[in-house]
């Protein structure tokens, strides 16, 4: 299998993250997942591991405004430009409720308006990490095309909570989504996310088209993040009604609970014939997950990928969460094995 990684994500290294109620902690999102992952990896005989190729802008700015790039590509200047007191990371302290269209000009307004959440901190090197990680899957869905039954990004920042002009939840540039639109040009396309949290990210990139067929399984969001999307009764918009589902979870969904509901969003992809799958592949519902209420084990982690595996679809598979890191390559391996 190809699998496609990029150093360059050791330049995103915030020093913390604010947890709910202002607990600040160090980043749950950093190089350590990677390297744990790269390990699990060199154990194995079929991992082939090379550099992304550079796409440029234009496969971003497919699916992701130009003013929001143009933010991620100046923020981190700019607020050094302000003499902060805490130099260490940029994240704002008030967030746009986005009911009016005005954009600050300051940058800590700016980055309220652009920002999410607590959690997708800006520093020196987050942009080019971003791009990085986003030519991760653009290079896998290429080598899909241009053949192969499977391919691995190994993608550092994750994506799917990153919105058409919007981060959050560690998210910046939404692989998933680069990565199924530029397999659009080629055929029709299923996304398939079954990290623990709601792809809010993907739903909003395709909510109004019929030609990217998005699927979400998740934790509930009445009490998990993001709080505010990724419920049942949201189906799509205008040409996209129908072309997406959600499936919230309750706590303590385990193996056979999560495959009863995995076999529903299947059923639903079986019905719309994709030429392609992209899977957002988060192993933050392994069940020792500290961020995740959802107890699926690593057994039940391969019952899952070799479900969708029977799909028989070329598939551009994309690393999201997964914050365990003690068994984050074992978990991987379970995942990536049904396809290999």
């Amino acid at each position: 299998m190809k699998i496609f990684y990029s150093e360059t994500h050791r330049k995103h290294e915030p020093p913390f993250e604010v947890f709910d109620g202002g607990l600040r902690v160090p980043y749950l999102e950093n190089p350590d997942r990677m390297d744990k992952i790269l390990s699990a990896l060199q154990t194995v005989d079929w991992a082939d591991i090379h550099e992304p190729k550079d796409f440029g802008l234009a496969p971003i700015l497919a699916v992701h405004d130009k003013d929001y790039l143009d933010f991620l590509a100046s923020a981190w200047t700019e607020w050094l430009g302000t003499g902060p007191q805490d130099s260490s990371t940029l994240l704002p302290a008030t967030f746009a409720l986005r009911r009016h269209p005005h954009k600050p000009k300051s940058i800590l307004g700016r980055a309220g308006y652009y920002i999410m959440d607590l959690s997708a901190c800006i520093v020196e090197g987050t942009y080019q990490a971003s791009l990085a990680s986003a030519n991760c899957a653009l290079s896998a869905a290429q080598s899909v095309i241009d053949g192969e039954r499977s391919a691995f990004a190994l993608c550092r920042p994750p994506g799917h909570h990153a919105g058409k002009d919007y981060a959050g939840g560690y998210c910046f540039i939404n692989n998933a989504a680069v990565a199924a639109n530029l397999l659009s040009q080629k055929g029709s396309v299923a996304v398939l996310d079954v990290d623990y949290h709601c792809g809010n990210g993907t739903q909003d990139i395709f909510y109004p088209r019929d030609d990217v067929f998005t699927v979400s399984i998740h934790a509930d969001p009445d009490y998990e993040y993001p709080n505010y999307i990724g419920f049942a009764d949201e189906r799509g918009k205008g040409r996209g009604f129908g072309y997406h589902h959600n499936f919230p979870l309750p706590a303590g969904t385990n193996d056979e609970a999560y495959l009863e509901t995995l076999e529903q969003a299947l059923q639903k992809i079986r019905e719309f014939k994709p030429a392609y799958l992209v899977l957002s592949a988060g192993m933050d519902i392994y069940a020792d997950d500290p961020l995740g209420r959802i107890k699926v084990s690593t057994n039940g982690i391969g019952k899952i990928a070799q479900r969708i595996a029977k799909l028989d679809l070329p598939a551009v598979i994309i690393m999201e969460g997964g914050y365990a890191n003690e068994t984050l390559g074992k978990n991987i391996l379970a995942f990536l094995t049904a396809f290999v």
